[in-house]
This record gives C-alpha cells, sequence and structure tokens, in this order.
C-alpha cells in the first residue's frame, strides 16, 4: 500500500517554491500520482544553473523522494515516469553547466590519479570558510553554517552509499570501511548525521530532518543535488568516487577549525563533538579515499578514471561558489540564508544575537 502521508521517516511538509518550475512541481505532488506536466522549463534559462534556486530547488524536491521524502507526498511518486523525466531535464542543465565551468571528463591513466586528486585539491581559488569561522566567525555565522550545512549532514553518507553496490572489489571494501564510520559502527549515538544533530540542539537549532529548507539558497542545495545526482546514476559511479575522495582529503584541517570556533564561543563537546570525531576518523579516512577507493576504482575501471578527476573538479566548482556566497553575504553585513521566502521561526531565537 502507497503512504498516504504522515508516516515515519517524512518529517517535514514539502516546501515553498521558488519559481515556477518549483511551483509546479510542489503542487503536482500534493496530489494522488498523476501524469505531471510542467511547463516554461525555459524559465530557468533566467538564472545561473550552477546556483538557481528555482533549478535546485525543483532538483533537491525529486531526489528527496529517494531519501526521507515529505509527509504530504504519496510514495508511488519516487519513480513516477513524469518525475523522472522532469528529474532528467534539470540535471543535464546542471550537468551542462558543470561541463561549461570545469571541462568534461577526460581520460586519465590510473597511476596517475592520485597526484590528479592533490592537483586539484590544490587549484582551488575560493575562500576558507574554516579560516573565517576559527578567526572571527559570529555566533550567529556558525548558526547560519549549520543550517546550510544541515541540508547535506542529516543525511551524511547516505549518497556516497549509493555506490556500495556498482563497485567490486577492494574499492567496495574501501567505502564500505568509509562509511561503517560515518554510520557509527553499529552505535546509533555515534551515527554522524546523529552527531550533527547535536551541534544544531546545541547551537539552539531545530534539528529536524529538513526543517530549514525554504531558508537554502540554491547555491547551497547545489553542494547537495551534486552528489546526489552522481549518487543516483551508476554512469556517474566514477565521479562519485572521485567527490568522496575529496571529501575526505580536504577535511581534517577544516573540521579542526569549525571545532575551534565552538569552543572560542564557549561551546562544549556536545556542540564540537561533530566535528572533533571527523579530525579523527577522516585523518584515516583520506588515505583509504585516495588509495583504496579513488585509485582503487581506477585500477578496476581504467576507462572511468577521468570520471574520477570530473567528480573532484565538481565538488570544488560548487563548494567555492557557496562559500564565496556565505563570505560575501557576511562581509556585507547580510545573512547568507534565502529571505525569498517566508522566514521561519529558527528555534530559541537561534539567530537573534551575534
Amino acid at each position: 500500500m502507497t503512504r498516504q502521508g504522515g508516516e515515519a521517516g517524512a518529517d517535514i511538509s514539502l516546501p515553498t517554491a521558488r519559481g515556477p518550475v518549483s511551483d509546479q512541481l510542489i503542487q503536482g505532488l500534493r496530489r494522488p500520482p498523476h501524469h505531471l506536466r510542467v511547463d516554461g522549463l525555459e524559465s530557468l534559462d533566467a538564472e545561473d544553473p550552477l546556483v538557481g534556486d528555482d533549478l535546485h530547488l525543483a532538483l533537491y524536491t525529486c531526489y528527496e523522494l529517494h531519501y526521507r521524502s515529505f509527509c504530504d507526498v504519496d510514495d508511488a511518486w519516487e519513480w513516477h515516469p513524469s518525475v523522472l523525466a522532469l528529474r532528467s531535464s534539470l540535471e543535464q542543465r546542471f550537468l551542462d553547466a558543470l561541463v561549461d565551468d570545469i571541462g568534461p571528463s577526460r581520460a586519465i591513466a590510473p597511476d596517475a590519479v592520485g597526484a590528479a586528486l592533490h592537483e586539484t585539491l590544490a587549484s582551488g581559488t575560493g575562500p576558507s570558510l574554516s579560516s573565517f569561522m576559527a578567526s572571527r566567525g559570529s555566533l550567529r555565522q556558525l548558526r547560519e553554517f549549520a543550517i546550510h550545512r544541515s541540508a547535506y549532514q542529516l543525511k551524511e553518507a547516505d549518497p556516497h552509499t549509493w555506490a556500495i553496490p556498482r563497485l567490486y572489489g577492494s574499492p567496495k571494501a574501501a567505502l564500505v570501511k568509509i562509511q561503517a564510520d560515518e554510520y557509527g559502527n553499529g552505535e546509533p549515538d555515534e551515527v554522524h548525521a546523529t552527531r550533527f544533530a547535536m551541534t544544531m540542539v546545541a547551537l539552539g537549532l531545530d534539528a529536524t530532518y529538513g526543517a530549514y529548507l525554504d531558508r537554502i539558497p540554491g547555491v547551497t542545495l547545489a553542494t547537495v543535488n551534486l552528489v546526489s545526482l552522481f549518487g543516483l546514476h551508476r554512469r556517474w559511479r566514477g565521479a562519485l568516487v572521485g567527490h568522496l575522495a575529496i571529501f575526505e582529503m580536504a577535511s581534517v584541517v577544516p573540521m579542526g577549525r569549525y571545532a575551534q570556533a565552538l569552543r572560542r564561543l564557549g561551546y562544549g563537546t556536545d556542540a564540537t563533538g561533530f566535528y572533533d570525531v571527523h579530525v579523527l576518523a577522516d585523518a584515516v579516512h583520506e588515505k583509504i579515499a585516495e588509495h583504496d577507493l579513488a585509485v582503487g576504482f581506477a585500477n578496476t575501471e581504467p576507462r572511468r578514471a577521468g570520471d574520477i578527476l570530473f567528480g573532484a573538479r565538481a565538488i570544488m566548482a560548487v563548494e567555492e561558489r557557496f562559500a564565496r556566497h556565505l563570505v560575501d553575504a557576511w562581509n556585507r553585513g547580510e545573512t547568507s540564508l534565502s529571505e525569498s521566502v517566508p522566514r521561519l521561526q529558527l528555534g530559541s531565537a537561534a539567530l537573534a544575537g551575534a
């Protein structure tokens, strides 16, 4: 029997639309499954497809049907052909923009992948959010940052897990080893998503999954949509490997800085635990992700080795835009959250102070 809404696991309702495409999708999903017709996709041409609010909210909504979905959406929508057709059109716009920005996937020798990943990391040009936070980030800015990251961190590891049945041999074993740590090695309180929820609660925020979706702009949703796109398509398994490799290789120092920022503002282990765990875990994960996962995948599937670097360049591109958006807004004395939709109650007056 299909769900009619309200089952455990789906905690929130559909978001507020941000344009004609997301509006038609959201209004359609409120109804029982039917042929969903979304007109006027050309309206998306007015947006930057790498950060556009209408495109990325619509795409995020399509993807969320494969995660926890929404309490007011029938489960039968998940694989409905008309939703998949819309999703495919949105994905293609996003992918085309990525290729225009970072170039296509190019062949590379498997034994060159490790060095190329380090070169990709070193090529970053965006501002350092973690340095900003450690040195001068305010409590309000830390709370905003947590709200942004909640779009991914409350489902942390789930998009990468899609790759497990698509890999074999040593890369599969490496991915399982990383994911087991992400999921707390069987201890519910140690699950990294749960630890991030604890950080949000310590900061006076609502840790309900998806609670702040209406405040999260397209530039942030794009960072989550990228990994969902790679995870949900077998074609992009190599890019997902590259995404995770960069994710782990670039994690240790920034996570330490975020913990430092929280301690500077007087917070204890209930807030810093998420970041402290990552400093320890990712020091191990970065080696596994580079050598056993990424290089291992290149050796088992050499024709897909170039996709690893495409995924690595892609995460760098969207994360740099995300960081620039936040730092630029804060340097102007403005909020980095979306104000194009009604302001939500943020819990314990969480965003009221500096």
